[in-house]
Order: structure tokens, then sequence, then C-alpha cells
């Protein structure tokens, strides 16, 4: 739930970033306030899900500033408050594990290195497979989940880390609807719950009535910041008939324990 006077946990300033020489952001000033939930949008190769990047630390400015809850990106320490669900990310990543384990992969960044999981890691794992919807498959291999449970999976392993801020690029990209639906609904009540919540779509479907605000992005640069758009509006801010690509090939993300060697 939008607070506008609450403290800024995000804090980008002329954000801008080049990949292989080419400029993909061009200064970009961007602050999120506590507990807001706002979706980035814009057109294939707008440089939205480059930007989410640029937020956490996985893609180099090219100059600008980034703070994460007032301490800058360089020097913040407390990834355990950054919850991040990749782009596109498979669940399963070749490994022979069940939901609750790849959920309890969540709790990593909060447990001190070969401490068994106590009783509060059980706790927020069993709460996060509830959130989303597959406490009953919690003993399942997660390769057995269709895409869409993977993807509330991966959802779940985040809010398994108790973060108090969190990131989601797209999705909703190949998912059918009712797992959309279902998605939607674990994201309302982490917006609930007082999370931060930043929400990279190329369109917004059953999320939409959960935006606070609308970011969009085109050619590099924020075209528009201000109330929730109809999916026209959004079309209307960016060159639908630009294809090419967000950003170089996928970056790792050092908070995404499961995927960290793809």
């Amino acid at each position: 739930m939008l607070n506008e006077h609450g403290p800024v946990v995000v804090d980008a300033r002329d954000v801008t970033v080049a990949i292989g020489g080419r400029p993909v952001l061009r200064s970009n000033t961007l602050r999120v306030h506590e507990g807001e939930f706002l979706a980035l949008m814009g057109a294939n190769g707008s440089g939205k899900s480059t930007l989410v990047r640029a937020l956490t630390g996985l893609r180099p400015l090219t100059s600008g500033s980034v703070a994460l809850f007032g301490t800058p990106l360089d020097d913040f320490d407390q990834r355990q408050r950054i919850g991040f669900v990749p782009q596109r990310a498979t669940a399963a990543g070749g490994v022979p594990a069940s939901v609750r384990e790849v959920v309890a992969s969540g709790r990593l960044t909060r447990r001190r290195v070969l401490r068994p999981p106590g009783r509060a890691d059980r706790r927020a794992v069993a709460d996060a497979l509830e959130v989303v919807g597959l406490a009953d498959r919690a003993g399942d291999g997660i390769s057995t989940l269709s895409g869409g449970q993977q993807q509330r999976a991966l959802i779940a392993r985040a809010l398994a880390g108790e973060p108090d801020l969190f990131f989601l690029d797209e999705p909703t990209a190949g998912v059918d609807l009712p797992n959309q639906q279902a998605l939607a609904a674990a994201l309302r009540t982490l917006s609930e719950r007082g999370a931060t919540v930043v929400l990279v779509a190329h369109e917004l479907g059953p999320l939409a009535p959960l935006v606070d605000r609308a970011v969009v992005l085109r050619d590099g640069r924020i075209a528009y910041d201000g109330p929730p758009l109809s999916e026209e509006a959004v079309h209307f801010h960016h060159h639908p008939t630009t294809e090419h690509h967000d950003h170089a090939p996928h970056v790792a993300s050092p908070l995404d324990t499961l995927e960290g060697g793809r």
C-alpha cells in the first residue's frame, strides 16, 4: 500500500547504463517509497529489465547512483532485505529437489553458514507456501510443477527470506491465467503486509488492481511516472513497433541461490 510520506527505500539518481558501448538507460531518476507497489512498464527493448538489474546491483552503472534503504548500493550489505524473482527462470534448474526444499533455500540469507533450519525457518517456509497456494504440493518434486506453478514457487522462495523489498521481473510472462490470478493473490498478500514491490511487466492483467504507481520506459528513458495507466495508455507511451531486446545476456543474481551457477 502506497505511503507517499514513508521513507524512500529505492533512490536512483541519473542512472545511465551502456552495454557493449550502446546506451540502454539514459539519466533516469526514480524513487520508491516504503509500502509502494510500483509497476515498471514498457515495450521490449525499453530498458525496464536493465533498470531492475541496475537497482539490484546486477548491472553496473555507467553513471549515476543507487541507494537502497538509505545506503549506497556499493555499501549495502543487508541482502536479506531484498527478494528477487528473475525473468523467465526455471525453479527446477536440473536439481532433483522438492518444492519445500526450493522454497527453503530462500532462508539461506537469514541463517548462519552450516546452521540447520530452526523453528522460525520452518514457519517462514510454511507461510510462504501457503501464501502462493502451494502448501499441498510442498513434498512434490519441483520439476513436476507447471511453469506457472514454478514461478509461484520462486516467489515463495523470495518470500521465505522475509524481505522488505521485492523485485519481480515479468513474473506473469508465459504464465496461464489461473496462475496469473494465483500470483496476483500472493502479491496482494505481500502488499497488505506492507512489503514494497517493484514489478516489471509488459502487461499487468490480474495484477492491475494492485498497482499504486506506474513508470513507463521508452528508449531507455522514463516517459511517464504517475498513477496507474490503462493498457492502451501504456502503449501510447512507447513504440510498439521497436523490436529489440532489453539487455545483454542473462546476469545471474547473487540473491538467486538456486540458479546462481547458471
